[in-house]
């Protein structure tokens, strides 16, 4: 009877821990019993733009791109705006300078990776650039993605970057385009069009070259950077440094954002289908699922507005390890997602009301990081048990 009455009581003290999330998507499993963290939020740094990237330098300075066309460098509480940026950044609707990465072998090599969109007959146009930094300057600027001209909205732009285990890139791409409307009859099909870079994640070497073993996809001859498609507006694109898959997220229209594990060659859906209906309350599909379509690992809806993806490989969080997290730009939150075997177990809110979460990544050090806007800020989570 002791012995019984000690587990029932642990039981009930674990699960009484659980006062900082709250289930968002119900799915019928059990609540982890392990201690969850309550979050402290240290404000790294404060009163900028919008910052839609950032990474970690080895010393442990935090790079850190704005919005409207900066690229900051902050260190024991100083930060310096770099110089050498390209000339022709082009801020206007969802574009800017968009998102930063180091390249793995940053110690030995230098290199920097950035996106930015920028102009071209008045559309939009995306670039992936690489290059490296000296004495607070961008120097040798290398152009290895561009995207056609054929932004007219100036939308949609994805726009997110990671590195695999073996040192291949990843770069996820919005379906740009006339409009962000969907269903089979869509002005825009670029999502679907496997000739076009829009509306795609795209996969190559670290100079952007064409991996050989990318996929031959249908109505093509030879392998292209195109590694899967039907992408409406992917902002979070992640490395599962345990498994080495690579995960994605992306805006729906009203309702039905997206998380995914991206496969090889595989068809996302979008403008044909989608968990969301369009903007003006018509609906893209009188169904999520078709054959040839590869469905969703979890959708919001309502729509979070979900930008910046995390996976957590640390320690530090307790049972949020091996977990996924969401910023969430309308929704105002973070989103923890528990996946096992590719299927969502739960959702949680987490930090409602703290603004709109443009950015998420786990640090070199273990500890998680976001980037919250209005005042563009990046946040520091620490875990208390």
């Amino acid at each position: 009877m002791k012995t019984a009455f000690s587990i029932i009581f642990l039981t009930f003290s674990l699960l009484s821990c659980k006062t900082n999330s709250e289930i968002s998507t119900a799915i019928d499993s059990p609540i982890p019993l392990a201690l969850e963290p309550k979050i402290e939020n240290e404000i790294v740094l404060s009163n900028r733009g919008i910052i839609w990237g950032f990474d970690f330098l080895p010393n442990g300075e935090i790079l850190f791109t704005e919005k409207s066309g900066k690229l900051g460098l902050f260190f024991e509480g100083k930060i310096t705006e770099l110089t050498g940026l390209p000339n022709d950044i082009n801020s206007e609707g969802q574009g800017g300078l968009l998102d930063i990465a180091l390249h793995p072998n940053y110690k030995t090599n230098g290199w920097v990776y950035a996106t930015y969109s920028s102009l071209s007959g008045g559309n939009g146009v995306l670039n992936l650039i690489r290059f490296k930094i000296e004495n607070n300057t961008i120097k040798n600027i290398e152009n290895i993605f561009k995207s056609s001209a054929t932004n007219k909205w100036k939308g949609h732009y994805g726009s997110r970057i990671v590195f695999d285990k073996k040192g291949m890139l990843y770069l996820s791409v919005g379906e740009g385009g006339p409009s962000s409307y969907g269903g089979e009859s869509s002005p825009n099909q670029n999502a679907q069009n496997v000739k076009e870079g829009w509306g795609k994640v795209h996969r190559m070497l670290d100079d952007g070259k064409i991996p050989s073993d990318n996929p031959i996809l249908q109505g093509n001859t030879s392998p292209s950077t195109i590694f899967s498609f039907g992408h409406r507006n992917p902002q979070g694109l992640v490395l599962n440094t345990d498994s080495g898959e690579i995960w994605e997220s992306e805006h729906g229209p009203k309702g039905g954002d997206e998380l995914n594990l991206i496969e090889k060659g595989a068809n996302y859906g979008w403008p044909l289908v989608s968990h969301g209906v369009n903007y003006d309350g018509k609906i893209v599909s009188n169904s999520p699922l078709k054959a040839g379509i590869t469905a969703p690992t979890h959708q919001w809806t309502p729509s979070i507005a979900t930008s910046g993806l995390a996976y957590i490989s640390s320690e530090k969080y307790g049972s949020w390890k091996g977990s996924y997290l969401a910023g969430g730009l309308a929704l105002k939150y973070l989103s923890r997602i528990e996946i096992a075997k590719d299927k969502t177990v739960n959702a949680y809110k987490l930090l409602e009301n703290i603004g709109r979460v443009r950015n998420v990544k786990q640090a070199p050090d273990g500890f998680i990081y976001i980037a919250v806007e209005s005042p563009g800020r990046i946040i520091k989570l620490i875990p208390k048990f």
